[in-house]
This record gives structure tokens, C-alpha cells and sequence, in this order.
């Protein structure tokens, strides 16, 4: 996946000059920042002594949540103070699974959590979408690609998070989950490239 990763963060510096005035270049921002994480994650360990669960607790997980609360609330809706009661919301989840989850690669409450505020926010932009007078061009829209992707990835995967700790004990049903893990992963990256070719960002 991190390579699908690299081709999403690849193909949004190539379109940069078409958004380069828009705030569809922090999308290239996020994506490029994404894929160095991701190799930091993999890689990182034999370079540097550093916790990779505190990594993606505290740094890569919420930046993913507070990165898509704004590009949905406050870009996509034009809702500011949405996305900043949001993100209050969402850190303070982060701050009480410091306190009650289990420490393991993600604490459940606050990606449960986020993933409920993300879900929320799926929602509105596909009724936002499907009551838009220009939904006939909806190929044309990039948020459509990006909605699809945080669907089947985020929203796809919130039960295997949530219920991690149980669902590794039944491991053909763990094996089964964590091949759409990767594959809704692949298929969103894709997406977002998708976005940035055929999608025709407004500022």
C-alpha cells in the first residue's frame, strides 16, 4: 500500500501547477507528508529509536482526522466553526483513550471515535453531492473520489479497529479483514489520484 501511497503523492505534485492558487494544494501537502510517514513507519526503525505506536497515536492518525475534518467541514461545506467544535472533540477523544485504551498500534476509542465524526461527515457530502444541481458532472468533482475513498477505507475498516482486540482471536476472519484493509487502502490512494486527473478543482 505504501507504494500506492507514493503514486497519490507522485501524481499531485505533477498536477501542483493546476492547484498551486487553490486549497487543493494542501490536499498535495497531506498526501506527499502521508506517504513520508508511512515511510518512516516501515523503515524508520532501523535509522532511528522511535516508538511506532506513539507515532501513529499522536502524530500520523491525527493528522489524518483533523486534515479530512477540514477539507469536509470548512472547505467542502463552508462550515469553519464546524470543523473547529470537530476537532475539539476529536482531541479531546484522543486525550481520554491516552488514559483508558490499551496501547496497542492505534487506541480504539479515539480512532473509533474520529471515524464516527468522519462517518458523520461522509454522510452530509454524499447528500450534499446527490442534491447538487451539477451532480451530472459529479466525475468532475474531486470531493466524489475523495468520499468514495474515506468510505471504503476509514468507514470500511472502523469495525476492525474498533473491535481489534476480539477479532484477532478468530484469525481467518483477522486474515480476511486485514486483506480489505490493504485493498480499500490501495483502492483510495487510487482515488485521490483520480482526483487530481479528472477532477476539476475550484478554488
Amino acid at each position: 500500500m505504501i507504494w500506492v501511497e507514493g503514486i497519490a503523492a507522485l501524481v499531485s505534485i505533477l498536477y501542483y501547477s493546476r492547484i498551486k492558487n487553490q486549497y487543493w494544494k494542501y490536499f498535495s501537502y497531506y498526501l506527499i507528508l502521508m506517504f513520508l510517514c508511512e515511510a518512516i513507519g516501515k523503515w524508520g526503525e532501523n535509522f532511528i529509536d522511535y516508538s511506532k505506536p506513539n507515532f501513529y497515536n499522536y502524530f500520523v492518525i491525527p493528522v489524518e482526522f483533523i486534515f479530512f475534518y477540514w477539507i469536509y467541514a470548512a472547505k467542502s461545506f463552508g462550515k469553519p466553526k464546524l470543523f473547529y467544535a470537530i476537532s475539539a472533540l476529536y482531541l479531546i477523544s484522543l486525550i481520554f483513550g491516552d488514559i483508558f485504551s490499551t496501547k496497542k498500534i492505534i487506541m480504539s476509542l479515539s480512532y473509533t471515535f474520529g471515524c464516527l465524526i468522519l462517518m458523520g461527515l461522509v454522510i452530509m457530502e454524499y447528500y450534499k453531492q446527490i442534491n447538487s444541481s451539477n451532480i451530472l458532472n459529479f466525475s468532475k468533482n474531486p470531493m466524489f473520489y475523495i468520499n468514495l475513498g474515506v468510505t471504503l477505507f476509514y468507514i470500511g475498516t472502523l469495525p476492525f479497529w474498533t473491535f481489534f482486540a476480539y477479532i484477532i482471536v478468530y484469525r481467518e476472519i483477522y486474515h480476511i479483514y486485514f486483506s480489505y484493509f490493504l485493498l480499500s487502502g490501495i483502492v483510495m490512494y487510487l482515488l485521490f489520484s483520480i482526483s487530481f486527473i479528472c477532477g476539476k478543482q475550484n478554488s
